[in-house]
């Protein structure tokens, strides 16, 4: 691939969890925030050497991933100590100088991977860098420039290799914020449920979703929140629904071990209130996701939700006697079923159209797909005239089921756009769910 001369080179060292998830996050940052993906490296790796227009660009995407450990301004690059001093030495001197000179003060970090190195050795390769023009101090506490020498030894840590694959030398920017999944631990929340998402997972949905200051963000399987905590860091006005009254309210059995009932101060907008975040909050009301109950218009910005599959969380609409026929002769003639099973086909059939008719020409849908693996195919996937898909990535559950992230981009006005028949049928646990292909039709 051929890169452009204008753009600067770096190097980004990922967190080796949620491969999948990886990519389509640092690419839709990068596009949030106007750059775009240029690499020419294996993506498994934990080094990615990204050509980025500016550092500005640079410094914007490591405040938002979660997927990334650090960024560096590449300098140097080489399968070998030799090839890395020739690289330093072609750097433009003029590039290096204003981080160099002698009222400065650096340090030098050594970086590892799969490979542990002892401190003579850590040493050896700090001062065979003495060539390059250092003139400041060094200050091991407070330094003001920070530069690291990163050695690959691959991915295989039964097969760990004498030499390392590759070595960078760069000029540490700064760091991504993985201390995000701590400090938004569901562990730490107030307010949990049974399938409460991950923090981290959170944060990557929003970052697929490429949620920014003041967009609207909707969850119609709202759930404790957990989705609108990430989206609503972010700073966007977040909003949801959801069919469970007690859900929504706070009210009834906890989630917590020896905790029998609720608390008063367990709800969606005390999360939020938890992590500072509570002006964000617009409201959550009690609806049925199957159920039209918005006005005709384009609202949101981006739908992020992990709608409900049946399995630790039932899959539930509103109905009446008429819709149940079948099932009306299980029950006594004066009862009315307060909800009725909502077909993980049906589901996803009005999630997809509710999207395709609500999102902001360019917002985006990212939702959880459920799949048995065994029988999954790309065709699977929902599809929509209106929406084009972004991304798709994996979770695996066990080994046979897993959960597809797809993140999904409104490219055109509903006015005229119909949802295509279903035409394909997967099985997950005994629900079917139908899905949508292009190329099939």
């Amino acid at each position: 691939m051929a890169l452009p001369g204008s753009l600067n080179r770096y190097l980004l060292l990922m967190a080796q969890e949620h491969l999948e998830f990886r990519l389509p996050e640092i690419t839709s940052l990068l596009s949030l925030f106007g750059g775009q993906f240029t690499s020419s490296q294996e993506t498994k790796s934990p080094f990615w050497i990204l050509n980025i227009p500016s550092e500005d660009i640079a410094r914007n995407l490591m405040k938002r991933t979660v997927c990334a450990k650090s960024l560096f301004e590449l300098w140097g690059h080489g399968k070998s100590p030799e090839e890395l001093y020739s690289s330093l030495k072609s750097y433009p001197v003029e590039k290096m100088v204003p981080f160099l000179h002698s009222d400065s003060t650096y340090k030098i970090k050594i970086h590892t991977f799969n490979k542990t190195l002892t401190q003579e050795e850590k040493v050896e390769r700090i001062d065979a860098l003495e060539f390059l023009p250092f003139e400041g101090k060094v200050n091991l506490k407070k330094p003001q420039h920070v530069f690291s020498i990163l050695e690959d030894y691959g991915l295989d840590p039964n097969c760990i290799p004498e030499n390392p694959h590759n070595i960078y030398f760069g000029r540490w920017i700064a760091d991504g914020q993985r201390e995000l999944i701590e400090s938004y631990s569901v562990k730490k929340r107030h307010f949990i449920g049974n399938t409460s998402m991950d923090a981290g997972l959170s944060f990557i949905m929003a970052n697929h979703a490429k949620v920014k200051e003041n967009d609207l963000v909707f969850d119609p399987f709202v759930g404790t929140g957990g989705l609108l905590i990430a989206s609503a860091h972010f700073g966007a006005y977040v909003c949801g629904t959801d069919i469970d009254y007690n859900t929504v309210h706070g009210l009834g059995k906890a989630s917590r071990k020896n905790q029998k009932w609720r608390g008063p101060d367990e709800n969606i907008r005390a999360n939020l209130r938890q992590y500072g975040l509570e002006k964000f909050y617009l409201d959550v009301l009690v609806s049925d996701a199957s159920k039209p109950s918005w006005r005709k218009g384009t609202y949101f910005d981006a739908i992020i939700t992990d709608p409900p599959y049946g399995i630790r969380e039932s899959t539930r609409r509103t109905g009446s006697q008429k819709e149940i026929l079948k099932g009306i002769e299980k029950c006594p003639e004066s009862h009315v079923p307060v909800s009725l099973t909502y077909h993980l086909s049906d589901m996803f059939l009005d999630l997809i159209n509710f999207a395709a008719e609500t999102l902001v020409l360019g917002g985006r849908l990212v939702y959880w797909l459920p799949v048995y693996t065994p029988e999954y195919t790309e065709k699977m996937v929902p599809w929509h005239p209106c929406l084009r898909l972004v991304s798709n990535c994996e979770q695996k559950l066990s080994s046979h089921t897993a959960r597809r992230l797809i993140t999904m981009e409104k490219v055109k006005e509903f006015e005229g756009c119909h949802l295509i028949p279903p035409f394909n049928t997967s099985v997950l646990g005994g629900v079917s769910w139908m899905s949508f292909c292009p190329q099939d039709l």
